[in-house]
């Protein structure tokens, strides 16, 4: 699917340092953040997960621990 991106300057002057760093061009450097913020989002979706579930497993035991 094309799609044509029209970032502001600030966006613009990001995306150049992070083209630049990476030693990429900018559509690579956007499609690589793109990518890097989905793993870090789906990363905190499932620690979040995860730590709920600990904390429901360990209610009572947590509670103990409190007072």
């Amino acid at each position: 699917m094309a799609m044509t991106l029209r970032p502001e300057p600030a966006h613009e002057a990001a995306l150049t340092r992070l083209a630049a760093h990476w030693g990429v061009s900018k559509q690579q450097a956007a499609l690589r953040a793109i990518l890097e913020e989905a793993q870090r989002v789906t990363y905190l979706d499932e620690v979040r997960e995860l730590t709920g579930q600990v904390q429901h497993d360990w209610a009572d035991l947590l509670e103990r621990l409190a007072q």
